[in-house]
């Protein structure tokens, strides 16, 4: 064993065998920093602590020289701007290449997302997430909050914990009058082994208790957070996670918006359920570790309003997992919304901008309570 300490390597990126000698990606060693802030280290395989040879608190994507004598460092958190340097072997600064400006962004009326620290269901464990508001934010005001969600295990909700102009259409969604959070729950990658499998074997869990626990606490901190106006919306393990919301929280989330869901990981692919959920073991009364773990069994929960999407080219998640739900749905006498997509896969392509544009008027009219723009059409920039 090379290293040790509650703390994860994430990568080698080179091992010199002359001086036994390893260059590693790392997260969470430095104490008070965000735990998914990547560093660099240089470690002795034969024992010694980690030398850290990127000094800044901030998130730092390297690219290391083949002879690991100098490596360039572009460092940056989603509310600063990106500089690129270049470091010797031993971390020190050579040359600064770059240094953003943000000065024009900010003036065509760019805001930045702010970083939040909450307790998971546990009370006692630490989740981080980022927020977005209303450029025209207004702490006077009541605002509904929609959780964007992709409940992992394999990655989590955050998209970057680096500098970037826009983190989809998070922003956007804001600026129609909303809050808009994205929380990285238990159940999802880089902090501990015990954090990564609260969920094992239990994925109909999709990191929910976490994102109900921490709406609340947003909505208790911040007076202008409206918690009886809650949404959700995902994409792919998000859309089922969205529906699982839904059936499963019906109190807490009122408006639920899910793309090409998987809503039943018994028929989805056995390399990518197994990996979370074990194999399948048939029990005595005929039922098996997967039976209850699809959302078209708690259908007849749902009381809000529920958007379906799905593509019917879909090269990942057959469009049939969307219509056990909505089989289900029609069973329990429920009402819903469905779109299916003649021509899109599993990302939705030459669609996406149609659906960005529904998924605005859906929250907007139901969550927020107004009637958006008749077909108002999203161009691509060009």
């Amino acid at each position: 064993q090379v290293t040790s300490g509650d703390w994860n390597v994430t990568q080698i990126l080179r091992l010199d065998p002359a001086s036994r000698t390893l260059w590693i990606r790392g997260v969470g060693h430095e104490a008070g920093r965000d735990p998914y802030f990547v560093h660099l280290y240089k470690v002795g395989m034969d024992g010694g602590e980690p030398q850290l040879l990127t000094p800044e608190n901030a998130n730092h994507a390297i690219t290391l020289a083949e002879d690991g004598k100098h490596f360039v460092d572009v460092y940056s958190t989603i509310d600063t701007a990106p500089v690129a340097v270049v470091r010797d072997g031993d971390g020190r600064q050579v040359a600064e290449l770059a240094r953003a400006d943000l000065s024009r962004l900010k003036a065509a009326g760019w805001v930045a997302p702010e970083s939040f620290t909450v307790k998971a269901r546990d009370g006692k464990t630490d989740l981080y997430g980022q927020m977005f508001k209303p450029s025209n934010f207004d702490a006077k005001k009541k605002y509904p909050i929609i959780t964007y969600i992709y409940p992992g295990p394999q990655v989590g909700s955050v998209r970057s914990r680096s500098f970037v102009p826009a983190h989809g259409d998070h922003q956007a969604l804001a600026e129609l009058g909303f809050i808009v959070i994205a929380v990285d729950g238990m159940g999802t990658p880089m902090r501990s082994k015990s954090f990564q499998d609260a969920w094992y074997g239990d994925m109909v869990d999709n990191t929910l208790p976490d994102q109900v626990a921490a709406l609340k606490q947003l909505a208790a901190k911040h007076s202008w957070i409206d918690a009886s106006r809650a949404g959700m919306w995902g994409h792919s393990g998000g859309g089922n996670a969205t529906v699982a919301a839904m059936f499963g929280y019906p109190d807490v989330y009122k408006v639920g918006i899910a793309e090409s869901g998987n809503h039943d990981n018994l028929t989805y692919e056995d390399d990518w359920a197994e990996r979370y959920h074990g194999l399948l073991e048939k029990k005595a009364d005929g039922s098996t570790n997967y039976t209850g773990q699809d959302n078209a069994a708690l259908a007849k929960n749902l009381k809000g309003k529920l958007f379906l999407l799905h593509g019917l080219m879909d090269d990942n998640v057959p469009p049939q997992s969307t219509l056990q739900v909505v089989d289900a749905l029609m069973k329990a006498n429920k009402d819903f919304d469905l779109l299916l997509l003649p021509h899109a896969r599993h990302g939705f392509g030459a669609d996406s901008n149609y659906v960005t544009r529904r998924r605005w008027d859906y929250f907007v009219k139901n969550l927020l309570g107004v009637e958006p723009p008749a077909q108002f059409e999203l161009k691509p920039a060009m």
